[in-house]
């Protein structure tokens, strides 16, 4: 599978980590989850997980006040809470 906007697809021979990695910037902080084959059950569930998590991240980052340019606390939060229940 090929990777796509906001998540690589990571396939090594030789590698401990076989999966997909969302990564997302938003206001100057960058958000980084790993989604393994091993975890999810296989290429195509570890995709999905993925893609669920990138869908519930957008809307909370394009809707969120910026504070000097950046993300609210409270927002940085609400990202990590979401990627934490992610797995």
């Amino acid at each position: 599978m090929k990777s796509k906007r906001n998540l690589t697809r990571f396939t090594y021979e030789n590698a401990a980590f076989e999966g997909w990695r969302l990564c997302i910037s938003r206001a100057g902080t960058t958000f980084t989850k790993y989604f393994p084959d091993k975890k999810f059950g296989g290429e195509k569930k570890s995709l999905e997980a993925a893609e669920k998590a990138l869908a519930e991240l957008k809307p909370v980052l394009e809707s969120s006040p910026r504070v000097e340019g950046k993300l609210s606390p409270v927002t940085i939060k609400k990202v990590e809470k979401v990627l934490q229940e992610a797995c």
